[in-house]
């Protein structure tokens, strides 16, 4: 059974926005409830209409999308957002994947991909769905809902979900300096314990590099980087 869609465009090029909306809406069970030029009112229509999915532009007359995705983030708002966009270069993608993007389409696109996108947002929301009484998620529902294929997973250990550890990854990939499990934690909502277990796997797989802080009280600080990162050394603090 296909699932309808509502859809929130926030794209400040006409032609572009009618374009996309036909695009859409060749599936019966896609509609576009809004669409939107600005920021602004992307926030607000984002609010009034709570749609299911919403195809976010990056460059935009009053602002980035970026920042208002950040910002839906950090107000609770956990709607499928995927961007669309001309902006290719790689700190706009790892920005986008940071704060939740489940999708980012680069200009031009094929309708094929747009549909796809549209299909990868109805499985992921149709591989969870669950009785009122049972919302908890089994691991293959998890793995579903994060386009995990069943290879990546087993490859991972256990107890490293992929999605997180992309989290932990881009957050000290961002961070430019070595520092610390207790940091990176911070920026990802972890626990220091489980972002260290996170960073020991990074360095194990080669991706994050572990040097030792020396010269503070007790045993010497663990601090880590991105490898390829050099960064600053940390200072005392």
């Amino acid at each position: 059974m296909s699932t309808r869609v509502r859809v929130l465009l926030v794209e400040d090029d006409v032609r572009v926005a009618r374009v996309n909306r036909d695009l859409l809406e060749r599936d019966p069970d896609v509609h576009v409830v809004g669409s939107a030029a600005t920021c602004a009112q992307g926030d607000a229509l984002a609010q009034a209409l709570a749609p299911d999915l919403i195809l976010l532009d990056i460059h935009l007359p009053d602002g980035s999308g970026l920042g208002l995705l950040r910002h839906w983030r950090t107000q609770g708002r956990t709607t499928d957002v995927a961007l669309i966009t001309a902006a290719d270069d790689e700190f706009s993608v790892r920005t986008a994947l940071a704060h939740g993007a489940f999708d980012y389409l680069i200009k031009p696109f094929t309708g094929a991909r747009l549909a796809e996108l549209v299909a990868r947002h109805r499985a992921r929301h149709t591989s969870v769905a669950a009785p009122a009484a049972a919302p908890r998620l089994d691991q293959a529902s998890l793995d579903r809902l994060l386009g995990v294929t069943a290879s990546a997973a087993e490859a991972l250990p256990r107890g490293i979900d992929p999605h997180t550890l992309e989290r932990v990854y881009l957050a000290l990939d961002d961070m430019g300096r070595p520092t610390n499990a207790e940091e990176i934690g911070d920026r990802v909502a972890l626990s220091r314990v489980t972002a260290w277990r996170y960073l020991e796997h990074l360095v194990r797989v080669g991706r994050a590099q572990l040097d030792h802080q020396y010269g503070l009280a007790g045993r010497p600080a663990k601090l880590y980087r991105a490898s390829g990162n050099q960064g600053a050394e940390a200072s005392e603090s």
